[in-house]
C-alpha cells in the first residue's frame, strides 16, 4: 500500500485492494473514499470487494468517482462537501492517486495559496503544475485560460508498455539529446509473453514483472498519470488531472483493453469455480493450480473473435495443460475441448498441419465457430453461440470442471472516443509507415493500432524502429521512409520442450528469421523452445526496451512518391505552424 499524506486529515493512494483495507485500518484511517469509476480497466479490483473489506474492518466507505481528465466544478464541490462531514483521517484513492490529489487541490484553492497547494502535492509525489491557472482562478486571482498549454516536448509517448519503451529506446539511440516524455500510470512493467509459461508451470510469475522506474530510461520525463483525451489540433494531450502536455510529435502505444464485461458472469467468477485466464498476471498461477489438481472431467479452452493479442495464446495454454496431463497419465480421464469463434484452428494455413497433429495426439475436440456468450461460475456452465456455414446459429450450454477464457478485446475508451480512431475504434494508422492517416505528427504502434498484423510483442519489436526512424524524419519536416512489413511471431508451445515457431507478415506471408536447416517453423522444434524460454525474455529486457535493434532494423525506402511526400511534409509543417 502506497499511502501519501497531503494533510493530517487526508492521505491519497494509488488503487487499493481488499487486502490493503486491513493495513489502512491498522494505520488509523477511519474512512476510505474511491475516486475511480468502477471497471475503468481490466486489472481493477471490484469496488464491492473493497467495500466489504471496509465493513469488516469498521471503516466508512464512500464512492465518489470522477472521469479521468474531466474533473468538473461539481466534482470538486461534492468532494469538499464529503470532506466536511467525514471523520478522519481519510484515505482517498484512484488509479494513481492523481485524481484524488487534484480534487483536494481544487477544493482547497479558495483559501490556500496555489504555490502552497502545488508544493504539498509535489512533496507527495504528484506534479500538478498544469493546474496552476485553474487554482489561481478559483482563488479569484486571475481567469482560467481555456486551451492553455503546459509543458511541451519534442516527442510525447502515450504508454510505457512494450511499444512505448521500445520506441523511446530506439529514439535515444538515434538522438540521445532528444526531449522525450512518456505518459504511463502503472508502477509495474510486465513481460506478458511469459504468462503462458507461468500458466504452464515453467516460469515463476515474479520473473515477468519489474518496477516501472527500473525500466523507464533516465533521460525520459515520466508523467505518472493516465492519458484522458487528445487535442491534435493544438498538438496537446490532456491528462487525467486536466493538465495539458504539448508535443512536436506524438507516439500512441497504450495497448488494448480486455473486455471481461462483454461476457456476462465472467468477471464475477474469475479466479474461482475453475475459471481462469493466462491473460491476467494475477490469474496465470491459478491456471497452473487448476492444471495440477484436475484429475478428470471436462476442460474448456476458449478464443473470441479477432482481434486479440497473441492469437495463439489460448491454444498454448491448452497444449501445455494436455502435455502435463499426459505425463501424469491423466489425459485419458479428461475431455478437452477447444472452442474458438473462428472458422479455422489458426489464421495462417501453413502452421495448421503441425497443430492438428497435436490436437489429434491429445484427443482434443475442436469446436469451430463457438463463441462464448456467458459463464455461470457456481453452476460451472458455459454458454456458447454456435454458428454453421450457412450463417444459422444456436446456443449450446457446456458444463466444465476447468474453463480457460481468452476475453474479447477492444481499444481503450480514450482511444476509441478520440479523433485518432477509425470507425471501429482503433488507431487509424498507415500499415507501412505507422503514421496516423489524418495527422502527420502522430504515429502509433502496438495492440491499439488498426494495422492487420498479429498483435504480439514480436510485432512491436519490429514496429518500434520503424516509428523511431519516421519520428526523427517528422521532426525534420520530412516524410516517412521506414516501412513495416507486418511481421509478427507466435511461438506455439505445443508441449513442454517443443514449439511451432510461427513467423509471418501481412497477408500470412511466411517470414522466418532463421534458415530452415536451423529452425523449421512449420514443425515443432526444441531449439524454438530454448529461444522462447531462455533467449526471448533476455532480448525483451536488455535489447528491445533499450533500443538495440538486433535483427529488427527498419527497412528504408530509397524514394517515396513525390505527391505523398509533399502531402505528408506539408501536413506536418502546416500544423506545426498553427501550434
Amino acid at each position: 500500500m502506497d499511502v501519501r499524506q497531503l494533510t493530517p486529515f487526508l492521505s491519497v493512494s494509488p488503487q487499493l485492494t481488499p487486502a490493503d483495507v486491513g493495513l489502512a485500518a491498522a494505520a488509523g484511517f477511519k474512512a476510505i473514499v474511491c475516486n475511480r469509476p468502477e471497471r475503468e480497466s481490466e486489472d481493477q479490483p471490484a469496488n464491492d470487494d473493497i467495500q466489504a473489506a471496509c465493513e469488516r474492518h469498521g471503516l466508512a466507505w464512500h464512492y465518489l468517482p470522477v472521469v479521468s481528465g474531466q474533473i468538473t466544478d461539481a466534482d470538486v464541490a461534492a468532494f469538499r462537501e464529503l470532506m466536511n462531514v467525514l471523520q478522519g483521517p481519510v484515505l482517498a484513492f484512484c488509479r494513481t492517486g492523481t485524481r484524488s490529489t487534484t480534487l483536494w487541490a481544487l477544493s482547497e484553492a479558495p483559501h490556500l495559496d496555489a504555490a502552497a497547494i502545488l508544493n504539498t502535492a509535489s512533496a507527495a509525489g504528484y506534479d500538478l503544475t498544469g493546474l496552476r491557472e485553474r487554482l489561481r482562478a478559483l482563488a479569484g486571482r486571475t481567469e482560467a485560460m481555456p486551451g492553455m498549454s503546459g509543458p511541451r516536448h519534442d516527442v510525447l509517448i502515450v504508454g510505457g508498455g512494450a511499444g512505448g519503451q521500445a520506441v523511446a529506446g530506439s529514439l535515444l539511440r538515434r538522438q540521445p539529446d532528444l526531449d522525450i516524455a512518456i505518459v504511463e500510470p502503472r508502477t509495474e512493467h510486465y513481460y506478458q509473453p511469459g504468462w503462458t509459461l507461468v500458466g504452464g508451470g515453467v516460469f515463476d510469475r515474479r520473473d515477468t514483472v519489474r518496477p516501472m522506474e527500473k525500466v523507464m530510461p533516465e533521460d525520459v520525463k515520466w508523467y505518472r498519470a493516465a492519458a484522458a483525451a487528445f487535442q491534435p489540433e493544438h498538438q496537446q494531450l490532456v491528462l487525467e488531472d486536466g493538465e495539458r502536455i504539448g508535443y512536436r510529435v506524438l507516439v500512441v502505444a497504450p495497448g488494448l483493453q480486455l473486455d471481461w464485461d462483454a461476457i456476462p458472469g465472467l468477471r464475477d467468477t474469475l479466479g474461482c469455480n475453475g475459471v481462469t485466464s493466462n491473460y491476467l498476471f494475477d490469474l496465470a498461477p491459478y491456471t497452473w493450480e487448476l492444471v495440477q489438481n484436475l484429475r478428470g472431467g471436462r476442460a474448456l479452452f476458449t478464443q473470441p473473435p479477432m482481434p486479440i493479442k497473441c492469437a495463439g495464446a489460448p491454444q498454448k495454454a491448452m497444449y501445455l495443460a494436455c502435455d502435463h496431463w499426459s505425463r501424469q497419465q491423466r489425459l485419458k480421464y479428461i475431455d478437452v475441448e477447444f472452442c474458438t469463434a473462428g472458422a479455422a484452428l489458426f489464421g495462417v494455413a501453413d502452421y495448421v498441419p503441425a497443430l492438428m497433429d497435436y490436437v489429434q495426439k491429445y484427443g482434443i475436440r475442436l469446436n469451430l465457430q463457438h463463441n462464448l456468450l456467458a459463464v455461470d461460475g457456481p453452476a460451472r456452465t458455459a454458454t456458447f453461440k454456435v454458428s454453421d456455414a450457412e450463417g444459422h446459429s444456436r446456443e449450446v450450454e457446456k458444463p466444465f470442471d476447468m474453463l480457460h477464457v481468452c476475453p474479447p478485446q477492444k481499444a481503450p475508451a480514450f482511444i476509441s472516443a478520440s479523433p485518432l480512431a477509425d470507425a471501429d475504434g482503433w488507431l487509424a494508422l498507415d500499415p507501412q509507415t505507422l503514421q496516423h492517416k489524418r495527422y502527420g505528427d502522430i504515429f502509433g504502434l502496438g495492440d491499439a493500432g488498426n494495422t492487420p498484423n498479429a498483435k504480439t510483442a514480436a510485432a512491436v519489436r519490429k514496429q518500434a524502429p520503424v516509428v523511431a526512424e519516421n519520428v526523427i524524419r517528422a521532426l525534420l519536416g520530412e516524410a516517412p521512409r521506414a516501412v513495416y512489413d507486418g511481421y509478427g511471431s507466435c511461438p506455439l508451445t505445443v508441449e513442454r520442450g517443443k514449439i511451432v515457431l510461427a513467423e509471418f507478415g501481412y497477408g500470412g506471408k511466411l517470414q522466418p528469421t532463421f534458415p530452415t536447416w536451423l529452425v523449421e517453423g512449420r514443425h515443432p522444434s526444441r531449439l524454438a523452445w530454448l529461444l522462447k524460454e531462455k533467449l526471448l525474455p533476455w532480448i525483451y529486457w536488455n535489447a528491445m526496451l533499450k533500443g538495440r535493434e538486433w535483427l529488427a532494423g527498419p527497412q528504408l525506402l530509397e524514394h517515396r512518391p513525390a505527391q505523398h511526400e509533399a502531402a505528408s511534409a506539408c501536413d506536418f509543417g502546416d500544423r506545426k505552424q498553427e501550434s
